[in-house]
């Protein structure tokens, strides 16, 4: 059958993502992607350092990151996204903009980075108390904690797991468990860290459950990628990408999104986070 007529593919615009070499979750990205929108993924050279501070330090070096843009640069991205939130926090928030300068020069197209994502997102819900849930050791998890604290957010509440490798294999009920056990009164919204954790199902039950909104790495990273495209993330019931979904919104009048306007509060759900992390 002649399908000439068709006239070939529609045309794709292009966001290039640098991740770590240990990312395992390619086809979560893939479903936050509208279908204009293409992925070109590249992975930073393999080092045998388990999940630390170190390594978010190795998979972050301004050369690592030159070598994988140039590696993307033959598909023409249009923006780059670093999709890891410990290589992009480890360095603080000044640390985290030079990343970004240093992606930015040697691609000569915009970039983001997961950490960077999650403080634009943060400010888009007005939120300023923050629940978090992270797959990593208390260490990690701290320099999270500085680096949110720096850019003046407060957490009010945590859970994580002490891992160090195979983050991908965590399941849901797991990532549930922790987000019930880290949300407090009062608290704005829940993020759940790491790139190479699964959320993406989660999210939906999570918001409805605990009616906060709930952020994930990979979420605000693809968020904030395609919002320099000029286009949005698909997903369902995500407080982040409909604004119709978030506490106070009507649904026969849904907000215009917001730009750093505030979010009403959720009523109180969950039961009190113990004090430090569990495993």
């Amino acid at each position: 059958m002649d399908v000439s007529f068709l006239g070939g593919p529609q045309p794709q615009r292009g966001v290039g993502v640098v991740a770590p070499f240990d990312f395992a979750l390619d086809r979560e990205l893939w479903r936050w992607i509208p279908d204009e929108v293409s992925l070109h993924l590249t992975r930073t050279p393999y080092v045998p350092v388990e999940v630390s501070l170190d390594l978010a330090r190795v998979v972050s070096e301004h050369e690592t990151l030159g070598e994988a843009v140039r590696a993307l640069s033959a598909a023409e991205p249009e923006v780059l996204a670093y999709a890891c939130t410990s290589g992009s926090f480890v360095g603080g928030t000044a640390g985290e903009r030079a990343m970004c300068e240093a992606m930015t020069r040697e691609g000569a197209v915009a970039s983001v980075t997961t950490s960077g994502a999650l403080l634009e997102a943060i400010d888009e819900l007005g939120a300023r108390r923050i629940a978090l849930v992270t797959p990593y050791t208390w260490s990690v998890t701290q320099a999270l904690e500085q680096y949110l604290a720096e850019a003046g957010v407060h957490v009010t509440g945590r859970a994580y797991l002490g891992l160090t490798r195979h983050i991908w294999k965590v399941p849901y009920r797991d990532v549930a468990d922790m987000a019930r056990r880290a949300v407090t009164s009062g608290v704005d919204a829940l993020f759940i860290s790491c790139t190479n954790l699964p959320t993406y199902d989660v999210i939906p039950q999570l918001e409805a459950e605990l009616r906060v909104p709930v952020l994930s790495a990979n979420q605000v990273t693809m968020w904030s990628a395609l919002r320099r495209l000029g286009t949005g993330a698909v997903g369902p019931y995500q407080a982040l990408i409909n604004p119709a979904a978030r506490p106070g919104a009507s649904p026969l009048n849904p907000p215009r999104p917001p730009q750093g306007q505030g979010l009403p509060e959720g009523p109180p759900a969950g039961p009190p986070a113990e004090g430090g992390g569990w495993t």
